[in-house]
């Protein structure tokens, strides 16, 4: 988790004071996370396993623990297309400021940041975190950002508060009913960098909410795409046509896992895998003359009307 922009909206059925000292909690709360998944924070628990040995055994804390476990968990569903080591090959394709690697890595730079690579070389039982080698580099960015919204969420059902909207950089989860006593509509954006467009309206009940795209974070060259997403298979940067997943399930967390595991398979694989597991998901694709969509039945029903 890197900078948090976050918005929390809830019908104010508490005092002035209480809100206020919901919003004190809730940036609490996001701190926290952050000072344990953070990346970006070189003392942070997830930061100080990525520096250390593979001699050592990690006693984590249960909140490290409940993402490190699912990150786990859906590896094995999606067969490593979610892949939290995959940081050595992200590092390795590392975009400059021109949105492009200075140089393609040598395909001998690739097989030595895979052979660093892999879900099966974080070993986690209970709260005991084992490395496999020294170089394993764990990124949560993939994940982290569902579980904060499904933390955030939790402490507002804690306080009372049942008719809400979470939001953090995109994830989102949703409960009840807006002011006017209807249900929060929700759209999904046109995946078109340099405008907000809505492409889709959907009414997702009680649950969350999460996309992925690289609309935003891609460069061509010959033709081909080049997306900031990394296929953990290849080593390379996925360069099909599915440039937006949307995820709809009852956990932020798995949402949010799910939206970058299906980007990674592509518009085939990834839909055949959404049908598959009963999931309700919406995909974009590029066509040469605009985009095309893929919607499973389950998703079908969240569409507004």
């Amino acid at each position: 988790m890197g900078p948090i922009v976050y918005t929390v909206k809830l019908i104010a059925n508490k005092p002035q004071i209480e809100q206020e000292n919901l919003a004190g909690e809730v940036d609490q709360l996001l701190v926290a996370l952050n000072k344990k998944m953070s990346t970006w924070d070189k003392s942070s628990e997830l930061s100080l396993i990525n520096q250390g040995s593979a001699e050592q055994a990690y006693n984590i804390s249960d909140e490290l623990r409940v993402v490190l476990s699912e990150s786990i968990r859906l590896a094995k569903l999606t067969q490593g297309s979610l892949d939290v080591t995959v940081g050595p090959l992200v590092n390795l394709w590392s975009f400059g400021p021109e949105n492009r690697p200075e140089k393609i890595p040598s395909k001998q730079q690739i097989d030595d940041a895979k052979s660093n690579i892999g879900i099966n070389k974080l070993v986690l039982q209970g709260n005991e975190l084992r490395k496999r080698q020294d170089a394993l580099y764990v990124d949560l960015s993939a994940i982290a950002k569902g579980y904060a919204v499904d933390k955030v969420a939790e402490l507002l059902e804690q306080r009372g508060h049942l008719n809400y909207l979470v939001d953090i950089g995109g994830e989102m989860r949703i409960k009840g009913y807006k002011i006017d006593n209807k249900p929060w509509r929700i759209a999904v954006e046109k995946p078109v960098s340099g405008t907000r467009a809505v492409q889709k309206v959907i009414m997702p009940g009680d649950n969350a909410v999460a996309t992925s795209g690289d609309y935003r974070n891609y460069f061509e060259v010959d033709g081909v795409r080049y997306s900031h997403t990394i296929d953990p298979a290849t080593g390379w940067p996925i360069d099909h046509k599915l440039v937006s997943v949307t995820v709809v399930h009852p956990s932020a967390m798995t949402a949010d896992g799910l939206a970058t595991a299906i980007e990674v398979m592509g518009p085939e694989k990834g839909f055949k895998f959404a049908k598959q597991h009963r999931l309700a998901v919406y995909l974009i694709s590029k066509t040469d003359n605009g985009f095309s969509e893929q919607a499973t039945d389950s998703f079908k029903q969240l569409v507004a009307e």
